[in-house]
């Protein structure tokens, strides 16, 4: 019987993992300069959470989440989504009573939704964010988008596309809604049977309906910014002044409404514009947040994050051919001709890396030729060769791949010519 990788997951070999390591590392780099500290929850929460958090008119909820009972009966769900766990958390450990706010923290790792399969998208993907909770200033939303935009220009990402929207306060949701009802209400029979469902419980999310995307009902709908109090239109406009201080061009899209319950205020999403990239555009999405810390048992308090999937990141690199610089190199390989030069080879190998040198050897006990071609296919930097006469004279005979040229070494000086030649 053979097995394979579970339907919507994927294996990340070597080769293809440093690429992850070195977008990580982007990430991780980036956050510590904006300040945003890491955070790491559990996979998985109690099933509440998420109803509450996310929103139980949403597809995330009805229809995406790994959700299993435990031995104690409890309702337990593998995460879909970071925002509603951090918020949690933020409220758990009573972060509302730190002296410095907003409370700015990332976090990084697997989430899980039950969804179609497709290119770029997976059932368990692997997601960036960032939460900075606690502050209603918009030039918080300022820099949590300008740090969207910086992790995929510092990848080489190029063709970009940054939307953004207001959703407006509850005051300002609540007018759009009734004007909603009333523009889909004699036309609901033509929508599918999700957007009838929403029509009373969520009728902003019809806007954000996939199957329907084409219906012109879509485009005549009333749009939210129409309906911003002078509260909401101002905070939008200063959201929009501070991307402007930054250099950020946006273009502002009143249809753009994220797919979860919980925003309120700024929303966006960063595009790819690349050719080939594929129907589905979005990279990023977030937005503000204010009230989710309330629901989840908190004081009032506002927030705004995003999410950014790795997978969909690569798939755009790849769209735009663009290569990471991914510092792979092995920096000297060790041929041994016998037993003895073996164990003298065993013994360099650790002294090199004990130094900071990336050094390897061959385990299959291949004659001198295999040995070669290992280490030119495993493009080392320098080759060194060990038989009765490198151990009689107590020196190594150094081969630089690139250039072809060799200098005898002694062996007690191979690490010192190693780490000046890096």
């Amino acid at each position: 019987m053979t097995f394979k990788v579970p339907r919507g997951t994927q294996d990340i070999l070597p080769g293809q993992s440093e690429k992850w390591q070195k977008i990580e590392g982007v990430m991780r780099h980036l956050s510590n300069l904006y300040r945003y500290a890491e955070i790491r929850t559990p996979m998985f929460e109690s099933t509440e959470l998420f109803q509450r958090g996310v929103g139980d008119t949403t597809d995330i909820v009805q229809k995406e989440m790994y959700t299993f009972e435990d031995r104690g009966g409890r309702s337990l769900t593998l995460r879909p989504e970071g925002t509603a766990s951090i918020a949690r958390s933020y409220v758990e450990h009573k972060m509302f009573g730190y002296p410095d706010q907003p409370v700015k923290v990332s976090y990084l790792g697997p989430m899980f939704r039950y969804e179609r399969s497709q290119k770029g998208r997976y059932r368990q993907f692997v997601q960036f964010g960032v939460e900075a909770i606690g502050s209603k200033d918009p030039a918080v939303d300022a820099e949590v988008i300008e740090l969207a935009m910086r992790i995929y220009q510092e990848c080489g990402l190029k063709d970009l596309k940054l939307v953004i929207n207001s959703l407006g306060d509850k005051e300002v949701r609540l007018a759009h809604r009734d004007a909603l009802i009333k523009h889909f209400e004699p036309h609901i029979g033509e929508f599918c049977s999700d957007c009838q469902n929403r029509l009373e419980k969520n009728p902003l999310r019809i806007l954000d309906c996939k199957v329907d995307a084409k219906n012109p009902l879509l485009g005549s709908a009333p749009k939210l910014t129409d309906y911003l109090n002078e509260e909401s239109a101002a905070y939008f406009n200063q959201v929009k002044n501070y991307l402007d201080v930054l250099g950020i061009d946006y273009e502002v899209d009143p249809n753009l409404v994220r797919g979860l319950d919980y925003y309120n205020h700024t929303a966006f999403e960063i595009m790819s514009t690349s050719e080939g990239f594929g129907a589905i555009t979005t990279l990023c999405g977030g937005g503000r947040y204010n009230g989710l810390v309330e629901d989840l048992g908190g004081p009032e308090t506002p927030g705004i994050g995003f999410g950014m999937s790795i997978e969909r990141l690569l798939l755009a690199l790849e769209a735009e051919q663009v290569e990471l610089d991914v510092d792979n190199q092995l920096d000297i390989y060790i041929v041994a001709m016998n037993e003895a030069a073996k164990e003298k080879a065993v013994e360099l190998t650790s002294s090199f890396r004990a130094k900071g040198i990336s050094a390897d050897i061959d385990y299959a006990n291949r004659k001198m030729k295999a040995q070669m071609k290992s280490a030119d296919r495993l493009q080392a930097k320098f080759v060194i060769v060990l038989g009765e006469t490198e151990l009689e004279e107590m020196q190594a005979n150094v081969k630089e791949m690139a250039t072809g040229t060799q200098e005898q070494v002694p062996f007690h000086d191979l690490v010192n010519y190693l780490q000046s030649h890096k």
